[in-house]
């Protein structure tokens, strides 16, 4: 029976958990980010941008 001997320091693992929990706030970051543009790109124009345009 082999024995696996995982040791992972502490400093180690609080790098590790920091680089997954910045990986995923940058995930949602992006997709929320892609998601309104693509939201405002089939919005219609509002009062506003209407009298911008004009």
């Amino acid at each position: 029976m082999a024995h696996w001997l995982l040791y992972v320091d502490p400093g180690s693992g609080s790098y590790l958990i920091q680089v997954i929990i910045a990986a995923i706030l940058g995930f949602l970051f992006y997709f929320k980010n892609l998601w309104w543009r693509i939201k405002a790109f089939f919005r219609k124009p509002g009062r506003e941008e209407k009298e911008e345009k004009k």
